[in-house]
């Protein structure tokens, strides 16, 4: 029975998925379902270009009249084309292949939003290892102080109120460690659908948070939302042009021809028949599509004013991210660097002379609280690097590897 459940157990442990902060962006493009339902967008803008700058169909026609009194019987065919005079059809492709650029930067636009928020969820995620660590080695300290006032205070050398206090601290680290598992939970939960689980898969994410190192200098301009702005613009001003060109309808021209039966005194019937050529100029007199054009061109104005604004919008999220990158890297130098040193040391020599009964329990669990927080501000100051960096590169369009 034993031997079973060790089998069920590393059978449902092989089926963990084990993910990298590397792995999260080509994860999340390949099974993240809203990628899949945007990519369709591309399918159908090619198929709008399918039917885009093409000729409208020519019309057969047939016409019979019977004799009478006065005419004859007659017949006529016809065949007439349809002929644009302007760019119509040439601007029609144009604008529809605008459109295929812009729905594939729309499915890059997705990809750019979603990885950088997997990406964002999977830093946390890391960054609750080492802070987890951290509050396990505070409770084997606060657990060998309490043991160590205890039996100080059975001997009457202690305050029995100092090891009530020692034990309070160590219930108290054991109350954030369980903080943290909530935590925990609640990242994977966002997490699992984002990468394309399901909420009862298990999801393991391996490795830690590098040292803060800043990235290079990166333009902005390339970043999908605003080519995808210019990409619009551009297509507004072909739709102005597009406007312009069906001020004028297109022009008709075609064959027409048929038999005719003529009737002749003293002779009797007489076949003939024709053929001709016609041609059909619609007049533009009442209608010049001035109401199209107008739309077209405000239109047009409104996204080149949306691209110069999107533009500074992202220049301006660039700087910041980068700002908060500079920040919290020379804040993690400082308190690793200059600060924990100093409460270390202090906190040793107070563990030191209490143990001597040389100085208070207030003031050692005061120094261990102090080093507690410096080491978890240091460990929060890696992880908002971390975050500030894939905004950064959100921001620059860089997070696609």
């Amino acid at each position: 029975m034993k031997s079973l459940s060790l089998l069920l157990l590393l059978a449902g442990s092989a089926q963990a998925l084990s993910l990298s902060l590397a792995d999260i962006a080509p994860r999340v493009r390949d099974h993240h379902p809203a990628l899949q339902a945007a990519r369709l967008a591309v399918a159908e803008a090619q198929g709008r270009q399918l039917g885009a700058g093409r000729l409208s169909n020519p019309t057969l026609g047939f016409d019979w009249r019977s004799e009478s009194q006065l005419s004859p019987v007659t017949g006529e065919f016809s065949f007439e084309q349809a002929f644009p005079l302007t760019r119509r059809l040439s601007l029609e492709k144009q604008l529809t292949a605008q459109g295929v650029a812009a729905a594939e930067l729309e499915v890059r636009e997705v990809e750019r939003r979603l990885i950088a928020e997997a990406r964002a969820l999977a830093v946390e995620l890391l960054a609750l290892d080492p802070q987890q660590r951290l509050r396990q080695d505070q409770q084997e300290l606060a657990g060998k102080l309490a043991d160590f006032t205890r039996d100080r205070a059975e001997k009457g050398e202690f305050s029995p109120l100092d090891a009530a206090q020692a034990r309070l601290d160590a219930h108290r680290l054991r109350l954030e460690s369980q903080k943290l598992d909530n935590q925990r939970t609640s990242l994977l939960g966002q997490l699992k659908p984002r990468l394309g689980l399901p909420p009862e898969s298990p999801l393991q994410l391996t490795g830690e948070l590098p040292s803060p190192v800043l990235p290079g200098t990166t333009p902005w301009q390339q970043r999908a939302d605003y080519r995808l702005a210019q990409t619009q613009a551009q297509a507004a001003q072909t739709a102005v042009e597009l406007a312009k060109a069906r001020r004028l309808q297109d022009v008709s021209a075609g064959l027409v021809g048929g038999p005719e039966q003529q009737w002749l005194r003293g002779t009797g019937g007489q076949s003939t028949g024709f053929i001709g050529f016609r041609v059909s100029v619609p007049l533009p007199f009442w209608n010049r599509n001035q109401g199209e054009i107008a739309e077209k061109a405000a239109t047009a104005e409104r996204a080149r004013l949306e691209t110069e604004a999107l533009g500074r919008q992202i220049a301006g999220e660039a700087d910041t991210a980068r700002r908060e990158m500079q920040a919290q890297a020379e804040l993690v130098r400082e308190t690793r660097d200059h600060l924990l040193p100093l409460v270390l040391e202090q906190t040793k020599q107070l563990e030191q002379a209490y143990e001597a009964g040389q100085t208070d329990l207030l003031a050692v669990l005061r120094a261990r609280d102090q080093r507690l927080q410096l080491e978890a501000a240091a460990l929060d100051a890696v992880r908002d690097f971390h975050l500030a960096r894939i905004r950064y590169e959100a921001a620059t369009g860089t997070l696609q590897p």
